[in-house]
Formats: C-alpha cells, structure tokens, sequence
C-alpha cells in the first residue's frame, strides 16, 4: 500500500503528463500564452466544476456535457478566485483536451 506522500506524487505527476497533453492539443497561438501552471489551475477547476455540476452523479453511461458551458463556468470560478481573466472561448480548447485525455484513459 502506497503511502500518502507516494499518492500525492503519483496524482502531481499525472497531472502533469495531463497538462502536457492539453498543452500540445491547443492551437499555436494559446500554446504561447497558457503555462503549465495556468492549464493546471484550470484542470482543478474544470473537476470543481463537475462535481459541483452534478454531472458526475448520475449511473447514465452517456453524459451530455456542454462544452462551452463548462468553459464559460471555468472561467467564471477563474474570476471569482483571482486565479486569472480567462477567455471562455479559449478555455474551451482546455475543457475539450481535458475531456479527450480522460476519455482516452477509459
């Protein structure tokens, strides 16, 4: 059984290997302008979001997600945190790599 520093390392490197993959999913110019760090703050707050949501609490094997609703929600949270001015029409290129990751890992 891993310890809890040894989880917490393993969940920061995920994360990581995530952020990269959204990274390299978005068009040239937002790649120039989003660091690691601003995708790793909105990844937290895209999960917020669908916990918040109660999109996750259903047994339906297909959920409906809107894309730019979730986006324009992120950005909101962004906003209200002080975490950044995001862009809901950027940050959904983030919110659709984030769903592509995870649906990958399925």
């Amino acid at each position: 059984m891993a310890s809890l520093d040894e989880e917490l390392m393993l969940d920061a490197e995920e994360d990581a290997r995530e952020a990269d993959f959204i990274l390299s999913q978005l068009p040239a110019d937002l790649q120039e302008r989003y660091s690691k760090d601003d995708i790793l703050s909105l990844m937290e707050l895209i999960v917020e979001y669908y916990a918040e949501s109660g999109l996750l609490d259903g047994n339906d094997d297909e959920v409906e997600i809107d894309l730019e609703q979730v986006a324009e929600a992120v950005c909101r949270k962004a906003d209200t945190y002080g975490q950044g001015d995001y862009k809901a029409d950027e940050v959904f290129f983030v919110v659709q790599a984030d769903l592509d990751y995870q649906e990958q890992l399925l």
